[in-house]
């Protein structure tokens, strides 16, 4: 199989430039490419994961790809996708967001994949130039014709501050082919009319073919929005949303989303995805399909050590070992639970604490609760009914797990 096939058979491509010189060169390798990504926020979200692991993608098949921070078209905004005008940034929160962007995506393109800022050219360019040696190229007719503006015009309307988006972006992809030698863009699908318009002003310009390729964009199975959580953005920054949260994202997958979602993150063969997914559709209960991809994702975007840590935290809500979790995905596994703060030297009798927690309705029920075996503390099943919490129970020096039953859990910090 081909590098374009595969990407075909992953779902992975939406619309390209269906030209033969372009095939030639995906297979050829050595393709200077790039994909933009705006600076609306410190932090790339999951929606963001697409186009960086379709960087990843063609890093890994022997092409050069380039990750351009919209600096300058930031300031404007990209009318695609959206109903209504954006918002401008301000320089300084331009300024965050365009560093934060830059450490993430290094860290998921390493030293390989160049990194650039469209301020660096744009923001220098006159609008005397900017209607010379761009505008002339490009008829009214042409620009309204596109999908992201056609849309809007048809909609809320467009100010020329948004129209005029499409030919920034062209100015990058004219700008990287002459600099960078930069002959493909790529993105979501609603960036083809501006990923074609810096196709034509290339052809345009220097008389040389230049190519586009697009993805899906990705909606689930039941209709809602991909990368939406009722808390927001699942961001890719872990002091926005904790790897925990990030792997329940994953593991919360629908059924029917779990083998397409594989094919379009993962670097896993299309055949192990085959075996994977029928595994998954024979025993959904398993739910194997949702943990290989929280646990591949997780690890990918955070590491494999915080992949392990929040596996292991999604285990203590089902009982599973405490030994090797970290405190901060154990405090986002307590989410999901009560807690309460508490002074006072220890050791606690353990009747005392659960009836505190109000785990026990009395100090009567926990001595039945304890001499059922149904009384758990840091997931250990506690066993005498004069037991008490000591030291050598809390975990990172504050906090003990009980736990009543299979599914009541409650944190005790402990204040010093």
């Amino acid at each position: 199989m081909t590098f374009f096939q595969d990407l075909q058979a992953r779902g992975l491509v939406h619309d390209f430039t269906d030209q033969p010189e372009f095939l030639q060169a995906l297979e050829a390798g050595g393709m200077g490419l790039y994909c933009g990504f705006d600076p609306t926020a410190e932090s790339l979200h999951v929606g963001s994961l697409m186009p960086i692991v379709g960087l990843m993608r063609f890093q890994r098949a022997g092409h050069r790809p380039i990750a351009l921070v919209g600096g300058a078209t930031g300031m404007i905004g990209d009318p695609s996708g959206k109903s209504e005008e954006r918002n401008l940034l301000d320089p300084g929160t331009l300024a965050r967001n365009i560093e934060g962007m830059r450490r993430q995506l290094a860290r998921f393109l390493g030293t390989d994949c160049k990194l650039v800022n469209n301020a660096d050219w744009l923001a220098r360019m006159s609008l005397v130039d900017f209607l010379r040696d761009v505008g002339k190229h490009f008829t009214v007719a042409y620009m309204e014709a596109k999908e992201s503006v056609k849309a809007r015009v048809a909609g809320a309307g467009i100010s020329y501050t948004e129209f005029s988006y499409m030919l920034l972006q062209a100015c990058d992809f004219l700008h990287l082919h002459d600099k960078e030698g930069c002959t493909l863009q790529i993105g979501g699908s609603d960036q083809w009319g501006n990923i074609t318009a810096g196709i034509e002003l290339i052809r345009r310009v220097r008389g040389k073919p230049a190519f586009g390729l697009n993805f899906p964009l990705i909606t689930t199975s039941d209709g809602r929005k991909f990368g939406k959580t009722e808390a927001g953005n699942v961001w890719l920054d872990p002091g926005r949303t904790s790897p925990y949260r990030f792997y329940q994202y994953w593991m919360q997958t629908a059924d029917a989303d779990v083998a397409r979602f594989l094919r379009y993150f993962t670097f896993l063969p299309l055949k192990e995805i085959g075996e994977i997914e029928r595994a998954h559709l024979a025993a959904p209960g398993k739910r194997e399909g949702q943990q290989l991809l929280a646990r591949v994702l997780t690890s990918v975007v955070h590491g494999e050590e915080a992949a392990q840590s929040a596996r292991k935290a999604s285990l203590i809500l089902f009982g599973g070992e405490i030994e090797g979790i970290r405190e901060g995905d154990l405090l986002a596994a307590a989410e999901e639970m009560p807690k309460t703060e508490r002074r006072g030297a220890l050791p606690l009798s353990l009747v005392d604490a659960l009836v505190e927690t109000r785990l026990s309705s009395s100090k009567g029920m926990a001595r039945k609760d304890i001499q059922g075996g149904g009384v758990y503390v840091n997931n250990r099943r506690a066993g005498e009914e004069g037991a008490a919490l000591s030291q050598n129970d809390l975990l990172f020096g504050k906090y003990v797990l009980l736990r009543k039953g299979k599914k009541n859990y409650h944190l005790l910090q402990f204040q010093r």
